[in-house]
């Protein structure tokens, strides 16, 4: 048998080297499939090729090396002591105890979003396509959830968002209900109750069985809640400002915010207080009052028995540049006596005592004659005297005060009279 034998290769002779053809494997079996069947399998590793988890009802595959999926305890596990969750993939703990690249913000500790060096918060991920928004965005969407994006209500003619892992809002009936019988309130996150029936953390005070403000273990009662930031005030902020109601928290109404009787506007007044829409648009439907308001009943009974009252009308300070509008209920005037009528629903039993005394002070700044002031409680919080007979007692009390005036019998610069308080 002949024998060829190599030739030799010289020095400056180039030599093509061929690659050992890699094997391609088979795809998976399961219909639509294209990915690549698992070694020893006839399916990709999602359709159930390769070792499974041997947890029981869990289809997932197992993590290399062991015989359980990540979530079952397959998979290196986080090295902070007491913690049972999978370390991130090359670090040596999870996500919450700093495994993963974190944001590259300064002082900020949170993870970064994949694909980025910042978390969501300071501009990690994808953003809002609508202009000027940087909201970031649901998985699979452009814009954020106000703006569109993510899953919408499957109830007719509703755009607002779905609740994750339902097709409806809340309010048509997506997430977690209450489990108390006949309640469909959404249950608190974290409990299997509503608000109203002992869902999420309650007050610390004790005998209080109210919710404690979030971030806060007691209610806004017991000093849960961001506090007032005027000195010496203790009242709960308004929401979203540093001050109470009484020092200016809150929305304030357009026509009167420079007063210093200044009132917290009302969405159903498009933003305006409910006094000063209905004098400023008495023609809007929204300003007529109920024909069962204390109030106008007590208008209506002085208008039968008296002349000339001026009814909620806000009184000037004609005589120098200061500030004060204060309104009286029913107010009339008489030889340099003013007879002004309050009807003070529930007594005011939530009106602070000082700016009712400082109230009296810019009413006399206004006018300085003599005074006499008729407050009248309407309502049986302090009384169970019938309204009717009330009313009576009232037309009574301001005839006798028109004849002491009259008779010049008011000797005292400011009288209080209260009725039925």
């Amino acid at each position: 048998m002949e024998l060829k034998l190599c030739e030799a290769i010289r020095p400056d002779q180039e030599v093509e080297v061929k690659k050992p053809r890699k094997r391609k494997r088979p795809e998976c079996t399961k219909e639509n499939c294209t990915t690549p069947a698992v070694s020893g399998y006839d399916r990709c590793s999602r359709h159930g090729g390769g070792v499974r988890c041997t947890d029981e009802t869990c289809t997932k595959g197992a993590r290399s090396g062991y015989d359980r999926c990540r979530r079952h305890g397959g998979g290196p596990r986080c090295d902070e002591e007491t913690c049972t969750k999978s370390a991130v993939d090359g670090y040596d703990r999870c996500i919450e105890h700093g495994g993963g690249p974190r944001c590259a913000e300064e002082t900020c500790t949170k993870s970064a979003i994949n694909g980025y060096d910042r978390c969501i918060e300071h501009g990690g991920g994808l953003r809002c396509a609508e202009e000027t928004c940087n909201t970031s965005v649901p998985g699979g969407y452009d814009r954020c959830k106000k703006h569109g994006g993510g899953l919408r209500c499957a109830e007719q003619d509703c755009n607002t968002s779905a609740v994750s892992g339902y097709d409806r809002c809340v309010e048509h009936g997506g997430g977690l209900r209450c489990v108390e019988q006949d309640c469909n309130t959404s249950a608190v996150s974290g409990y299997d109750r509503c608000v109203e029936h002992g869902g999420g953390l309650r007050c610390v005070e004790q005998d209080c069985t109210k919710n404690a403000r979030s971030g806060y273990d007691r209610c806004s009662r017991h000093g849960g809640g961001p506090r007032c930031a005027e000195q010496d005030c203790n009242t709960s902020a308004s929401s979203g400002y540093d001050r109470c109601v009484k020092h200016g928290g809150g929305p304030r109404c357009p026509n009167c915010i420079d007063w210093i009787d200044s009132r917290v506007g009302n969405t159903k007044y498009d933003g305006w207080c409910a006094t000063c829409f209905k004098d400023t648009f008495p023609n809007d439907p929204r300003s007529k009052i109920s024909s069962t308001s204390r109030e106008l009943l007590v208008r209506r009974r002085i208008n039968e028995e008296f002349d000339d009252f001026t009814h909620d009308r806000t009184m000037y300070t004609g005589h120098c540049d200061c500030t004060h509008r204060r309104r009286i209920d029913h107010r009339k005037i008489i030889n340099n006596t003013m007879i002004a009528v309050e009807t003070d629903e529930f007594a005011h039993r939530g009106y602070d005592k000082e700016d009712e005394i400082v109230r009296y002070d810019d009413l006399y700044m206004i006018f300085s004659g003599k005074w006499i002031y008729i407050r009248f409680n309407p309502d049986d919080n302090r009384s169970k005297v019938d309204f009717e007979d009330k009313l009576e007692t009232l037309i009574d009390t301001i005839h006798d005060c028109i004849d002491k005036i009259e008779n010049e019998e008011n000797d005292e610069l400011v009288e209080i009279l209260k009725l039925f308080y």
